[in-house]
């Protein structure tokens, strides 16, 4: 399979699982309504499982322009392949968001509050503030990218070759969940956050307000300065 069609099912994937235990929580009479903040880190740890383990063996499942970012700067991929990456990236992102949406649809026409029909799109910040914001997401993203670049490494004799990555990557993503998602709810991914934000604009989302685009670059610029950060401290300090 090649790269654009692979990365659009594992993306979509993903975000459908994602997005939709985020759903599942937020909306009205949803029967895990009010679950928690530990049911939605799992969500999407169990999401990027299974959008990795669905599509790694065509691509390496990046799932996420960051970790792109991370693997071009390191000499995985060449600009041409990344490019391809991040359109099929994008565009599942966006199918993810349109099938939440479509699977919720009677629990979107039941709550009332437009803030918890974004969040089930994209990101927002518990306190707005935009410079601690971003480096939150400076921060996570730094992580991840860190944690992607270790895991794959050849000269990792444990997770690459046992087939374990995926897994790995999920509890990861677990992690920075738990550990730094209060603050922004760690998007780590501008595809994840900025797909599903234009479907939350262009569709008919009942009830909907605004898709909060004044946030919106906080979640695809943190991601990407962190991703950078993450593949440069690798290819510094990690002995190749």
């Amino acid at each position: 399979m090649d790269i654009i069609p692979a990365e659009i099912i594992g993306t979509a994937l993903l975000i459908l699982l994602g997005n939709g235990v985020v759903a599942a929580v937020l909306l009205a009479r949803s029967k895990a309504e009010n679950s928690g903040w530990i049911v939605i880190t799992f969500g999407w740890g169990f999401g990027v499982m299974a959008g990795v383990y669905a599509i790694g063996q065509f691509t390496g499942a990046h799932l996420n322009p960051a970790v792109t970012v991370g693997l071009w700067m390191n000499g995985n991929i060449d600009f041409g392949e990344a490019i391809q990456y991040w359109i099929g990236e994008m565009i599942g992102a966006m199918i993810g968001a349109a099938l939440v949406l479509v699977s919720y649809w009677q629990h979107y026409q039941a709550t009332e509050d437009p803030g918890l029909k974004l969040a089930t799109f994209s990101t927002g910040p518990a306190i707005r503030n935009p410079f601690w914001n971003t480096l939150t997401e400076i921060i996570g993203t730094m992580v991840l990218v860190l944690g992607v670049l270790s895991f794959t490494d050849p000269g990792n004799s444990g997770p690459g070759e046992s087939g374990l990555t995926g897994l790995l990557v999920a509890l990861l993503v677990v992690g920075i969940g738990l550990s730094l998602g209060g603050p922004t709810g760690y998007a780590i991914n501008p595809a994840r956050d900025l797909g599903p934000r234009i479907v939350h604009q262009i569709l008919p989302v009942p009830g909907k307000g605004s898709s909060d685009w004044g946030y919106a670059w906080v979640p695809v610029v943190g991601p990407i300065i962190g991703a950078v950060i993450g593949a440069l401290i690798y290819i510094l300090f990690f002995p190749g």
